[in-house]
């Protein structure tokens, strides 16, 4: 990866050199061990979506700044960005009904969110009001049978190796099939909007918050 890529690694750094702070102080604000932050800063590591949350919140930033680039430059021809990926290193967030992962989160500012979710809700009780975010999405089923429910279309049943690609800003949902305890998708959003890794987190928030 080209030394000046945007990763949430560069990001600390950046922030550390402009406050003047060493790993010492930093983890001291944030409260994240100084080992775990020296990785990040190397992109050896990622974060968990609460430690996200606990960064931002502590450090005083907002959440979207943690995967939004603020560079004005024109963007180049070639950028030569590069991410490998694996599940161990993805962002988690855990919710009875579902466990989203979402992948190659050091690099900032991308275009498209990779994420896999394990499906686990049944019903549109379980899954709350439909979702709907800027952009488009592709969804490919992985493993188990899905139902995917959409604002403007009767619900389709999508088997293993199937895949559909809709509009984002339309109301949707998907659901574990019948006779299906977890089933696995691999989902592509892709947006124009600089915000759109912000916008799917404060989904998952707003989500949370409704079943409290």
């Amino acid at each position: 990866m080209p030394a000046n890529a945007h990763t949430l690694g560069t990001l600390l750094r950046g922030l550390r050199d402009r406050e003047g702070w060493t790993l010492k102080q930093m983890s001291e604000k944030s409260g994240i061990p100084v080992s775990t932050l020296s990785k990040v800063e190397h992109d050896r590591l990622t974060l968990t979506y609460d430690k996200l949350q606990q960064l931002s919140q502590r450090l005083g930033m907002r959440m979207s700044e943690l995967f939004a680039e603020e560079d004005s430059s024109p963007p180049q021809a070639v950028t030569a960005r590069r991410s490998l990926g694996d599940v161990d290193r993805a962002v988690r967030v855990e919710t009875p009904n579902y466990d989203y992962y979402y992948l190659h989160t050091e690099l900032r500012g991308k275009r498209m969110i990779p994420v896999i979710t394990k499906i686990r809700a049944k019903s549109a009780e379980q899954f709350g009001d439909l979702v709907s975010h800027a952009g488009e999405e592709y969804i490919f089923v992985l493993k188990g049978r899905i139902v995917v429910t959409t604002e403007f279309y009767d619900p389709v049943v999508l088997e293993q190796g199937q895949s559909i690609y809709i509009d984002s800003s339309m109301g949707h949902a998907y659901l574990a099939a019948e006779g299906c305890d977890e089933a696995e998708v691999l989902g592509v959003m892709s947006s124009e909007d600089a915000e759109l890794m912000n916008a799917l987190l404060d989904i998952h928030e707003d989500q949370k918050a409704a079943r409290r």
